[in-house]
């Protein structure tokens, strides 16, 4: 009912196209496990670099002379050590170089800690580092930006009626559903659109587990455009072209592998982005003989819509046979 596919998708051998797209890949993970990327990208960047840093200290020698300084402070006022300039100051351990390439990559910049003129290498792992760092930047916080951004947040404001209704309307058989949309700002060129998914088997013996049938929709203004400014209830008009056109209340439920998904496409008014929502009908949620109940009313000369009823339906009287019966018993008489 929420739209989810049914689908699982297994044995992929060609799991490296996933890699080939890594930006769509991430915005497709969940939230726990891009948050876990997200952390593990910089922590393991952070890392990488520390270590280069205190190599280079260690190839330099200054880990040798910040421990001469620490065991004998006189030595530095001596003079003998003071001439000595290492590659970053600052630099006695893996952990201050550790948090040395913190500094760099974030730019914190304590203070404490900074690169000299005297290694060249330094100089270029900066920059390295600095470039390294905006990539990772950029990834990261676009990927969070683009979930944080995404529409299907707002598809969840659009909603369907629990159960479908098959009745008369304008003296033909007709599937119907009812669609609204619960905020005020709207959803620009919405088109809307269905399909029966059902097991057949083709002549020559051959099964489609999930063949798609598009359904026609009656549409005042043509096509499968719509304008949801309030509740409107879609119908499909069962004639001879329809799927549904054998089908009577009695062998309805008998059709476990029938399904109608309904499939809402717009544009967001305030953000411009796509947004897709869908749901489904199985036969047990099709509803024979029922018709929607009305549930927008005039108020102070303003057009009131109660939700509170959208789902109501009332009981019409309705043939109990199917649309091909019907259209032959209209053609007799």
């Amino acid at each position: 009912k929420n739209g989810a596919c049914n689908v699982a998708h297994k044995n992929i051998r060609e799991q490296g196209r996933f890699l080939q797209d890594v930006f769509t890949t991430l915005v497709d993970l969940k939230w726990p496990h891009t948050l876990l990327i997200f952390t593990m990208s910089f922590l393991c960047s952070w890392l990488l670099f520390g270590m280069v840093w205190w190599l280079i200290a260690f190839a330099h020698g200054d880990l040798d002379h910040s421990t001469r300084l620490q065991r004998d402070p006189a030595e530095g006022a001596a003079g003998s050590a003071a001439a000595f300039v290492p590659c970053v100051t600052s630099i006695h351990s893996f952990t201050s170089a550790f948090l040395f390439s913190i500094e760099v990559q974030v730019t914190i910049g304590f203070g404490g800690r900074m690169v000299t003129e005297e290694c060249p290498a330094a100089i270029l792992v900066l920059i390295v580092q600095n470039i390294v760092g905006l990539v990772i930047n950029a990834i990261m916080l676009g990927c969070i930006f683009m979930k944080t951004s995404q529409a299907h947040r707002r598809a969840e404001t659009l909603i369907f009626s629990k159960h479908a209704v098959i009745a008369l309307r304008e003296g033909r058989l007709c599937f119907m559903l009812r669609v609204g949309d619960l905020r005020k700002s709207m959803i620009i060129s919405a088109t809307i659109r269905m399909q029966v998914v059902k097991k057949t088997a083709s002549l020559e013996g051959e099964v489609v587990p999930l063949n798609q049938i598009d359904i026609q929709m009656e549409n005042p203004v043509g096509g499968n455009s719509i304008f949801l400014v309030s509740p409107l209830i879609i119908y499909h008009v069962i004639d001879k072209n329809s799927p549904l056109y054998d089908i009577s209340p009695m062998n309805l439920h008998h059709h476990e592998d029938l399904e109608i998904i309904v499939i809402l496409e717009g544009v967001v008014e305030t953000t411009g982005i796509t947004t897709q929502a869908r749901t489904s009908y199985l036969a047990d949620e099709i509803l024979w003989g029922q018709r929607f109940v009305p549930i927008v009313a005039e108020e102070d000369g303003r057009y009131s819509v109660d939700y509170s009823k959208f789902g109501n339906t009332v009981k019409v009287p309705t043939p109990s046979c199917t649309a091909r019966q019907l259209e032959e018993d209209k053609s007799i008489m």
